[in-house]
């Protein structure tokens, strides 16, 4: 997250079913400093975040899944092939995927949205303007971003996961092999949302990488809780 952005919610999290609201629309860029953040304790138990996953993704397996979670089907498998495909060694799982993309924006459904089947929102999810008011900072448009969420003058965060345009050119990946990768694609999205949480070469099976990992996807405690309770819920259902 951007050091000046807002804040637009919290997750709540009951007898492991997740309540409506959360963080949403968040920009965030792995430059951001970590600040006086204390990564020497493990505050996060990661085992409470394994759940099975096949070493295929099986289509009775998504919409079992799907329906047990509550999650739309394209996302569970989008999250399940980014586990599938993460370098090496990383160690991430689809919960944490998961957890991050309710966070980020309810698995491409906020705001009424539907998610289709290949992958897209109903509409495109476009953050707010970056444009320095209030407590959002100020970034200028590109021409290369411009294509992604057609602003002219400033920068947005784009897609299920909220990319900002500088970094999703710096870490796209293609997550379901059409050739093409595609910030508004959750397929894609999720990929390189696996690919940034694990740049830095730590095994996030560890409660110190992993609250490292989510930190530098949005440098807010807040915000790793909303994500880690998230990710528990769904492991817990799991089974």
């Amino acid at each position: 997250m951007l050091p000046s952005l807002r804040l637009i919610g919290a997750l709540a999290v009951a007898l492991g079913v997740l309540a409506a609201g959360a963080f949403a629309l968040q920009a965030h860029d792995r430059n951001d400093r970590l600040g006086d953040a204390d990564l020497t304790m493990q505050r996060y138990v990661v085992s409470r975040l394994a759940a099975p996953t096949p070493a295929h993704v099986r289509e009775h397996w998504v919409q079992r899944l799907s329906r047990v979670e509550g999650i739309p089907a394209p996302a569970v498998r989008a999250y399940a092939r980014a586990q599938l495909t993460a370098p090496r060694g990383c160690g991430i799982g689809w919960t944490t995927l998961a957890g991050i993309g309710y966070v980020e924006s309810h698995h491409g459904t906020l705001g009424g949205r539907t998610l289709l089947a290949d992958g897209h929102s109903s509409s495109p999810i476009v953050g707010p303007a970056l444009d320095g008011t209030g407590d959002f900072a100020a970034i200028r448009s590109t021409p290369a971003s411009r294509a992604l969420h057609g602003d002219a003058v400033w920068e947005h965060a784009v897609g299920p996961m909220q990319f900002l345009p500088e970094t999703w050119s710096r870490y796209a990946t293609d997550g379901d092999g059409d050739g093409h990768a595609d910030a508004l694609d959750l397929d894609d999205a999720a990929a390189t949302a696996a690919r940034y949480l694990c740049a830095d070469g730590g095994d996030l099976r560890t409660g110190v990488a992993w609250e490292k990992a989510v930190l530098s996807y949005n440098h807010s405690e807040e915000y790793a809780d909303a994500v880690y309770a998230a990710a528990t819920a769904y492991a817990h259902r799991a089974g």
